[in-house]
């Protein structure tokens, strides 16, 4: 046995519905894929190619948790977004077979500093506090694709309080999920226990402590958490 000079971390998981625990490798990000909120970013979707960034996974928020109002910010960005557990890794995928390995699919929440994020994109700087931080990433339990397949369409939207104030369809993902699952594919060899986060609707805004979340997307399931 290896003799560790400091105890390891241990393991992150989500919950699967019906019962077991999906490890979490590696969380990837993918930005601006919804037309209208690339617009509402000042993005172009009909220019711009797929791009990504990471959290760490211990950002994640599991079991419907309360997740702390992060320091260095006074304006935290809720964004809902279906996330693609992988369960076969590999790299160059084909779109045409990247499908096949996803192990399923859950609602997660990119939790955003926002003013952070438009200091680092001025000063043309990395976005790493400003998506990266700690307990920024809310996700509820995984829907294995062999349950619900593989989902392309139906309501994605977000309340606060009750209030609603994202919604689309996930047909109006400028790159489905087989799209990105190829494309980060070229970067990335990706693993077993690699989670990605495909996109938020428009509507996107500001949360302060003590606000309610719950995001949910048609036929996967929902995502619950406190802002404290």
């Amino acid at each position: 046995m290896p003799s560790y000079v400091v105890a390891p971390p241990q393991p992150v998981a989500v919950a699967v519905r019906g019962g077991g625990l999906f490890a979490v490798r590696r969380v990837f990000c993918v930005g601006r894929n919804y037309a209208a909120h690339a617009r509402e970013m000042g993005g172009d979707p009909n220019r711009e190619a797929p791009f990504f960034f990471s959290k760490p996974a211990d950002a994640l928020v599991t079991g419907g948790a309360a997740m702390a109002y992060p320091p260095a910010t006074r304006n935290l960005h809720h964004e809902v977004e279906l996330v693609v557990a992988i369960g076969q890794g590999g790299a160059e995928i084909a779109e045409e077979t990247a499908l096949a390995h996803v192990f399923g699919y859950a609602v997660g929440l990119d939790m955003t500093r926002r003013d952070v994020q438009d200091e680092a994109k001025a000063a043309r700087r990395p976005w790493d506090m400003a998506k990266g931080f700690d307990a920024s990433a809310p996700i509820g339990e995984i829907a294995p694709a062999a349950e619900i397949g593989h989902p392309a369409a139906g309501e994605i939207a977000l309340e606060v309080n009750g209030e609603r104030r994202q919604q689309g369809d996930l047909a109006d993902q400028i790159w489905p999920v087989a799209g990105i699952i190829a494309a980060l594919s070229t970067l990335v060899t990706l693993k077993p226990g690699d989670l990605i986060f495909t996109g938020t609707p428009e509507g996107v805004g500001p949360v302060t402590r003590g606000d309610e979340l719950l995001g949910r997307i048609a036929g996967v399931g929902e995502v619950r958490t406190r802002v404290v």
